[in-house]
């Protein structure tokens, strides 16, 4: 296996992602979006929700990408039952010692997997926003640190509605991306049952890449330099969903950050040191659509919160054409943006 040492560069970026996306691919066939946007989240230090019908590869995808690093992973299903001390862990009293020893629970692992993240009681689920957003948890009055890097990749069935508890929008915000993984094409699924037919692909899989290596390589994601521009282009689309006429709820300063780390990510992904605002358009929808709330009325028009995401991107002027002679140099090898009219998708 490859290591690197603390200067990590977007050519080992670059090389790192390849091999953990080959890796998922050999198990997801013709989804190469699908694991460029878990990737991509990864990177962005954020987490992710799959969210489709039964039996499309939810579950799959998300353990191809846990065994494609050699990292701790645990999986969490969740049952109406199932309570926040099985979660976060729970204080118990040692007869020896005298005192209470906290016995972790499942979110102590750098990729946890909570399948059916809807199925658990509004309780349950809330156990979940400290770790989520503070990477700790909190128990008894004690902090304990998550660690690093830590990534939660919850699946849920938008479909079947009995027996399940909606996600409190407190929590969908905390997952940076949405992802629906649809069905296959008709080549893709042919190749699947050549595959999968007689074995298990996850049972040849094998980590390409460790922890410490993806540690290293978000902090590389970390210098990623976004202009003014592009950010100026970040907030205003994240602001017209906040004044919608379809919506009832925008997306959050929360939503803007991880946006914006988001196309950070898929611009080292892309090789480069710098973000462009075709970055922020790849990625407003996975991004956007899961924290909006739809009025009434457009519910009743059959309006989603993904049609409204693109008609915003439609509506919104984003930065002119890079130039390289003259205007405003967005980082280290960067074109410049100049001072062309907005053009449009």
């Amino acid at each position: 296996m490859t290591t690197y040492d603390d200067r990590a560069s977007l050519t080992d970026l670059t090389a790192v992602a390849e091999r953990v996306r080959s890796s998922v691919e050999g198990v997801i066939e013709g989804k190469p979006e699908v694991v460029r946007l878990s990737l991509t989240v990864l990177l962005a230090e954020g987490h992710l929700l799959i969210e489709d019908v039964p039996g499309v590869g939810k579950t799959m995808l998300a353990k191809a990408l846990a065994r494609s690093i050699d990292c701790s992973v645990q999986r969490i299903q969740f049952t109406p039952d199932l309570l926040p001390s099985d979660i976060t862990g729970v204080s118990i009293w040692d007869q020896q010692r005298r005192d209470f020893e906290f016995k972790p629970g499942a979110i102590f692992a750098q990729i946890v997997i909570g399948d059916e993240i809807n199925r658990a009681s509004p309780k349950t689920q809330s156990a979940l926003l400290e770790s989520m957003e503070e990477r700790q948890v909190t128990i008894d009055g004690q902090t304990y640190e998550l660690p690093s890097p830590f990534m939660v990749v919850a699946t849920q069935n938008p479909v079947e509605m009995e027996g399940t508890y909606p996600l409190p929008e407190a929590q969908r915000d905390r997952f940076m991306a949405r992802v629906s993984i649809g069905y296959p094409s008709a080549e893709a699924e042919l190749q699947m049952l050549d595959v999968h037919g007689g074995v298990n692909p996850l049972d040849d899989l094998q980590p390409v890449a460790h922890a410490h290596d993806i540690v290293k390589l978000i902090d590389a994601v970390r210098t990623v330099h976004v202009a003014d521009p592009v950010r100026r282009y970040a907030v205003d689309l994240v602001a017209a969903t906040r004044t919608h006429p379809d919506l009832r709820l925008g997306a959050s300063p929360r939503a803007t950050l991880h946006l914006l780390r988001a196309a950070k990510a898929s611009a080292a992904l892309s090789g480069r040191d710098y973000a462009l605002p075709d970055d922020v358009q790849a990625l407003a929808v996975a991004v956007l659509a899961h924290r909006l709330l739809p009025t009434a009325q457009a519910q009743l028009n059959r309006r989603t919160a993904e049609q409204v995401v693109l008609e915003i991107l439609q509506h919104t002027a984003i930065p002119a054409a890079p130039q390289q002679q003259s205007g405003l140099t967005m980082g280290r090898g960067a074109p410049t943006f100049g001072q062309q009219p907005p053009r449009r998708l």
